[in-house]
């Protein structure tokens, strides 16, 4: 009885000092992320389709990528240490992908075959675009701070790929129409 208690002690302890220790900075910021997954509930919810729930996917793919490099980095496993850095992001991006995308196709949500854009599944095709639009949106971030020197307003770096994620949504909502013809 006595281990059980300076157990939940000990366990008191440490959570008490993570709540009240400032954490350093994430690599994509917790309200980006979900903003990005409110917006993949929403657009299901409303029947948005899924070449539009796709772009918001692929983004969030991307995102919690970034977060769950910045948690290892923090960790300093020793076997990862040894693994070169683009290979692990390769992993980590690909675990996602694979957490995100084989449920779905279990649910026969992506697999149907008149739901396509060139050939491709719309969720699969709009997640593509998600990941290259997220990316710019850090990108742009980025390059704005190294431009200027500093954040130009706040919440810039939760803007800008949010941003760039609903500007290649409305492109592919009123343009991946003729992308069905191809």
């Amino acid at each position: 009885m006595k281990k059980i208690k300076s157990v939940i002690s000990v366990l008191s302890l440490y959570t008490i000092y993570n709540i009240l220790s400032p954490s350093p900075a994430l690599a994509v910021c917790p309200i980006c992320t979900v903003a990005v997954a409110g917006g993949l509930g929403l657009s299901r919810y409303f029947g948005i389709d899924d070449s539009i729930l796709g772009v918001w996917a692929g983004g969030l793919m991307v995102s919690v990528t970034m977060w769950t490099l910045d948690w290892l980095s923090r960790k300093k496993f020793k076997l990862l240490e040894k693994i070169d850095i683009k290979l692990l992001t390769l992993l980590v991006f690909l675990f996602w992908v694979l957490t995100t995308y084989v449920p779905l196709f279990e649910l026969n949500i992506i697999g149907h075959p008149f739901n396509t854009i060139l050939g491709i599944d719309k969720l699969i095709f709009g997640s593509i675009l998600g990941f290259f639009a997220f990316l710019f949106g850090v990108w742009g971030d980025k390059k704005v701070r190294a431009v200027k020197g500093k954040q130009m307003f706040a919440f810039q770096k939760v803007v800008f790929p949010v941003l760039s994620l609903t500007i290649f949504s409305l492109v592919l909502y009123f343009y991946g129409g003729y992308l069905y013809k191809l």
